[in-house]
């Protein structure tokens, strides 16, 4: 087994352990509460976090469109870094804060359901898709990579520009 075999081998088991420990976990941690710090700052950060994210991996999809792989190389880890410093600090508002419920009325209300639903379903599928496609770009499997980045940019997109509209339509009943 040649050293790139090894590797796939050893991270396809550890990516499905993460893909399905990351959603479990902060499933749990939602019935968690902490009290005594006042976190309610985050959710302007993590927004903005999320915002940032859609525009890097806009930028990351234009560098690779231009062979600047180093470039793309360079952005998706940074959003990988971002998409996890989200995570913590959402985790940690939600450890601390009570959830706040959308207050809008008629369909305004579907409308924010129904992106806060696919924001959710969505940014769970999506962590072992970045996971996966990272290990392809990491092991020099390129065609699998793009293949597979064909199909998880546009979610990944999706989740970090939907997660600004959330913010966005929820900020006045905080």
């Amino acid at each position: 087994m040649n050293m790139n075999e090894e590797i796939k081998k050893k991270y396809t088991r550890i990516f499905i352990v993460v893909s399905i420990v990351i959603p479990v976990v902060v499933a749990l941690l939602f019935k968690v509460k902490i009290t005594g710090f006042d976190l309610s700052f985050l959710p302007f950060i993590y927004a903005n976090i999320n915002g940032l994210t859609a525009l890097i991996l806009i930028a990351a999809f234009w560098a690779i469109k231009n062979k600047k792989t180093d470039t793309h190389r360079n952005l998706m880890l940074t959003a990988m870094v971002l998409s996890l410093l989200f995570l913590v600090m959402y985790v940690a508002y939600h450890m601390t804060s009570e959830s706040t419920s959308f207050g809008g009325e008629g369909p305004i209300k579907i409308v924010y359901f129904v992106i806060l639903i696919s924001h959710i379903i969505l940014s769970i599928a999506v962590i072992p898709m970045v996971l996966f496609t990272f290990l392809r770009a990491i092991t020099g499997d390129f065609e699998r990579h793009r293949k597979l980045a064909k199909i998880t940019m546009p979610i990944w997109l999706y989740v970090a520009v939907t997660g600004v509209v959330v913010y966005i339509m929820i900020s006045p009943f905080y």
